[in-house]
C-alpha cells in the first residue's frame, strides 16, 4: 500500500493514543529488508508526533559483538538471525509493554555503525507512550523473535524495489569506510540472504507499507 509519511504518522499517532488511553506503553514494529528505510520510516514518524510521544529503540542494539561473533566463527555473517540476543531482546519489548506512567526510565542499548558494536543503555525510554521499534528479524518464526513481537501492537513491513533498496545499501556501506567492491560484494551476499529470509515473512505483516 502506498501510503505519504503523514498518513503513517495518523497511524502511529492513533496507536499513541490509544496507549494513553490504557495507561500502558503501545510498541510499533518496523521491519523489511536490509536498506528498505526502517530507521528513516521511524525517525520520520518520531518528528511528525507531538514531541515527548515516540521513542525508537532499534533492534540492531542487540548485534552480538565482533569478538563474540569472531569466537563463533560467524564474523563473516554479522547481521544473519543467529547473530542477534533475541532473547534479550525479547525481554527488553516486554519490560517497555508492561511499562506504566511515571515508571523508572528504561535503558536499551544501540548500534553504532560507525564502529560497527552495539552500545550498552544507548537509549533511554522515559515517558513515551509509544515505542517503535525496528529491525530486521521483527516477523521471524524462529527462536524468542514471536515472543517479542507477542507485544507489538502492529508490525508494518516496509517494501521497496530490489533495485533501489541494493544502491541504497552499498552507498551506505561505503560511507562507512568499505571500498566500492567490498559494499557491493556484502550488499549482494551477505545482506542478500537476509533479505530473501526477512521477505519470506512479509505476509505476516498488519500492515505492507511502500512508502512514498
Amino acid at each position: 500500500m502506498r501510503l505519504t509519511t503523514a498518513e503513517l504518522v495518523q497511524r502511529a499517532a492513533t496507536l499513541a493514543a490509544e496507549a494513553t488511553e490504557a495507561g500502558r506503553v503501545r510498541i510499533l514494529g518496523i521491519t523489511g529488508p536490509p536498506g528498505a528505510g526502517k530507521s528513516s520510516l521511524a525517525t520520520a514518524l518520531v518528528g511528525g508526533l507531538v514531541p515527548g510521544t515516540a521513542v525508537v529503540v532499534g533492534m540492531d542494539g542487540f548485534h552480538l559483538s565482533n569478538a563474540v561473533l569472531e569466537a563463533h566463527g560467524s564474523r563473516a555473517r554479522k547481521g544473519a538471525v543467529d547473530t542477534f540476543d533475541d532473547a534479550g531482546y525479547a525481554t527488553l519489548i516486554d519490560r517497555l509493554a508492561d511499562r506504566v506512567p511515571g515508571g523508572p526510565p528504561v535503558y536499551a542499548p544501540e548500534f553504532r555503525r560507525e564502529i560497527e558494536e552495539p552500545i550498552a543503555a544507548g537509549t533511554e525510554i522515559t515517558g513515551e507512550p509509544l515505542v517503535i521499534t525496528e529491525g530486521n528479524y521483527l516477523l521471524a518464526a524462529g527462536g524468542a523473535w514471536p515472543a517479542a513481537r507477542s507485544r507489538m501492537a502492529e508490525v508494518w513491513y516496509v517494501d521497496l524495489p530490489d533495485g533501489e533498496r541494493l544502491r541504497r545499501l552499498v552507498a551506505r556501506h561505503r560511507s562507512f569506510g568499505k571500498s566500492l567492491p567490498d559494499a557491493e560484494e556484502w550488499a549482494g551476499g551477505t545482506d542478500q540472504r537476509n533479505a530473501d529470509l526477512i521477505a519470506a515473512t512479509r505476509a505476516e505483516a498488519d500492515l505492507l507499507v511502500e512508502w512514498v
